[in-house]
């Protein structure tokens, strides 16, 4: 079988689709989940730390796994391996597990989300390019991140009612079914294109060519090492926003088991997602450089968190929590075709895959320190914490932004 750009295009969209929702039938109730075991805010928010710790500390490993054994490899080992950790969760939270459990297996689910960051979309845009695809990368991230949104916007809403119906363990147990339908979809529709897996090196020699070139092509290219430097800030932040948005939404409407309120709130975020991807294009357009609808993306992302934590009214919360979700999902296809513009294809996945360690390294650091403040000072205050962090990525955007990358004006 002839394989087209456009078949390429709607995988790539299909495994955004699948992997969202899978991902975010939790979204809207992990944090309620965490502390429904008696776990506290600072216990909790450690525990999505240890997440993002094991993806810090998997990166270089399921890095190696992608170059040396192809991204198809690499994106089916973390459906199998995320499926697995899913239900190790669920087992933890019925036998009331101590922390050190919830501490391993959240790093052990950092390990499934590793084996896809980087890997994927190297894959599309590898296969893209052997493909003969001309087009603009810009509107095909745009279009997954609307299939994306789609995905959150069934998961995460309906993670949430299934969650007061059923219990919060059934998203759980539906997520890792759904995870295991993708496995088989990914090994039918998913073939390397236009990379050939590299297997000549060891482990030792593999983590000190991929330890070389994450710096040669990402810290000492200068756009890109401003635009790395930005991600702690933005990742430390913004999903700690995401996660306290669960018990702050539930607190401000004064039922902490209205699980479905959450699940509603999760759905908005998810339609803003897809309005988001939609608009992208067409705003991009009204910017003569990517950088600039970063910088304005970014800064009003901030503006509405610190908004969100100054106005304690359930539905202005809930207004600014689609508009955080709108700005976002706006910048992020800007951010990839912009990254992805400025690095070679045969490092793609490691600097890729260098990115997302560089936004996991600041989620944790930031996830117990902004939990310990909201047991401390309550959530509205944790959030003005958090929307200073995000802003320390403001000046990093603008450097990368000064050094005038043929990238930056498409």
């Amino acid at each position: 079988m002839t394989i087209t750009a456009a078949h390429v295009r709607r995988t790539y969209y299909v495994l955004g689709l699948g992997n969202t929702l899978a991902a975010s039938l939790i979204w809207g109730v992990n944090t309620l989940f965490l502390l429904d075991a008696g776990l506290t805010n600072f216990q909790a928010f450690a525990a999505n730390a240890f997440f993002t710790a094991g993806m810090v500390l998997f990166e270089v490993p399921t890095g190696i796994v992608a170059d040396s054994w192809g991204r198809r490899a690499s994106y089916l080992l973390g459906t199998v391996t995320l499926a697995a950790t899913t239900v190790l969760y669920v087992w933890l939270w019925r036998i009331d597990g101590p922390f050190w459990a919830w501490a391993v297996s959240s790093a052990l689910i950092g390990l499934g989300f590793t084996f896809f960051s980087g890997a994927t979309e190297a894959w599309l845009v590898d296969a893209l390019a052997a493909t003969g695809y001309t087009g603009s990368l810009d509107r095909v991230f745009a279009r997954g991140q609307v299939f994306m949104g789609i995905g959150m916007l069934v998961g995460a809403g309906g993670g949430g009612y299934l969650a007061q119906v059923a219990g919060l363990g059934a998203p759980y147990l539906l997520r890792a079914a759904v995870l295991v339908v993708m496995l088989v979809v990914a090994a039918l529709l998913m073939h390397d294109l236009g990379f050939t897996p590299d297997r000549g090196g060891g482990y030792r020699t593999e983590v000190r060519r991929i330890a070389a070139q994450s710096v040669e092509y990402g810290l000492r290219v200068r756009p890109v090492r401003w635009l790395m430097l930005a991600a702690p800030c933005t990742g430390g932040a913004m999903i700690y926003v995401h996660y306290a948005l669960q018990p702050y939404l539930l607190e401000l409407w004064g039922d902490e088991t209205a699980y479905g309120i959450v699940g509603l709130s999760a759905a908005l975020l998810a339609a803003a997602q897809i309005v988001g991807g939609l608009v992208a294009p067409a705003l991009r357009r009204v910017f003569a450089r990517r950088t600039s609808m970063l910088l304005v993306t970014l800064g009003l992302s901030v503006l509405a968190v610190l908004l969100i934590a100054l106005i304690p009214n359930f539905w202005v919360v809930l207004a600014l929590v689609v508009a955080w979700g709108l700005l976002s999902a706006a910048g992020q296809p800007v951010r990839q075709a912009y990254l992805n513009g400025m690095i070679p294809s045969q490092q793609r996945a490691t600097i890729l895959s260098f990115d997302s360690l560089m936004a996991s390294t600041g989620g944790v650091v930031a996830q117990p320190a902004l939990g310990r403040a909201a047991d401390v000072w309550g959530y509205p205050a944790s959030y003005v914490i958090s929307a200073g962090v995000a802003a320390l990525a403001l000046p990093f955007v603008w450097l990368s932004r000064r050094e005038r990358h043929p990238a930056d004006v498409p």
